[in-house]
């Protein structure tokens, strides 16, 4: 009796053209070209290929197609289909996952280059506290007194450095936190009781400046923390994760892990009490009622 391989149901054809489509946005940051001069590298119509990487299209390309890629690229098949985390071509293998212990320069550096590399991609994170991006250097100060939060002291200056430059029209930025995470703030509780009144004022006021200046480029929402939680994380659109741990990050570069990652954060947004629209209402409350 000949056995046949049943063809892909609807739900896997989905899947795998999602993974064909983030390893293709991969490949085409990592060759530096626009969408025409990589198509023109790989010899497929640039047509063609945009409608391989619209959102949610689940089209795949021919058998000779994703050969004339696999060639052209230097990767594998298997792992231009997602069938494995690594592309076994590569004398250069990243981790699916690894944790990176650095210094403050060092810190500086990949942070940097991480961002770099997602411009023209959507970054999302979970802060830690509140926003890197919309930190003033009063607080700054405050809350990296201590050399053991290095590492965060070098994601904020970065941050900061890179906020004209990374919140342009081709690249959004989406932050979603806690509510009571800043409604403690504004208060003076918890680790923020010996900050000044005046000094959480003035961080209030820069966060409401920011958030109504760059909007929609730039979004914010607030969940409630008692339905929902997080880990602080960002995501560098479709090309890797980074888990912030204290002091070092657990790299998330697998497909599968970063779009499980992003349904977390999809989740949160979906679950968030208020949105990007209603953000500066709430921070002007959290103002009125400043302790």
């Amino acid at each position: 009796m000949n056995t046949q391989h049943s063809p892909l149901d609807s739900s896997d054809k989905r899947d795998v053209a999602y993974i064909f489509r983030e390893r293709m946005a991969l490949l085409i940051a990592q060759s530096g070209n626009n969408l025409s001069q990589f198509s023109k590298s790989i010899g497929i119509d640039r047509s063609a290929l945009s409608q391989f990487l619209a959102p949610d299209s689940t089209r795949l390309p021919r058998a000779e197609t994703l050969c004339a890629i696999s060639r052209a690229c230097g990767v594998s098949l298997d792992w231009l289909m997602g069938l494995i985390a690594n592309d076994g071509n590569s004398d250069d293998i990243v981790p699916s996952i690894e944790i990176m212990r650095m210094n403050e320069e060092e810190a500086t550096r990949k942070i940097e280059e991480w961002h770099r590399d997602a411009i023209g991609y959507k970054i999302r994170y979970v802060p830690n506290t509140l926003p890197d991006i919309m930190r003033i250097n009063e607080v700054s100060e405050f809350e990296f007194k201590y050399n053991h939060l290095f590492i965060r002291k070098a994601q904020d200056q970065q941050a900061k450095k890179l906020l004209v430059k990374t919140l342009k029209p081709d690249t959004d930025i989406e932050v979603c936190m806690p509510l009571q995470t800043l409604e403690l703030f504004a208060k003076g509780e918890g680790v923020w009781k010996e900050l000044p009144k005046e000094i959480r004022k003035k961080q209030l006021e820069h966060m409401l400046k920011l958030t109504g200046e760059f909007y929609p480029t730039f979004r914010l929402f607030f969940f409630d923390q008692q339905t929902a939680y997080s880990a602080p994380y960002t995501l560098f659109g479709p090309l890797r994760a980074a888990v912030y741990l204290g002091n070092m990050y657990l790299l998330v570069n697998s497909v599968d892990h970063i779009k499980a990652l992003t349904q977390h954060f999809d989740r949160l947004i979906r679950l968030a009490k208020v949105g990007p629209d209603r953000a500066e209402e709430q921070i002007q409350k959290f103002l009125a009622e400043l302790k």
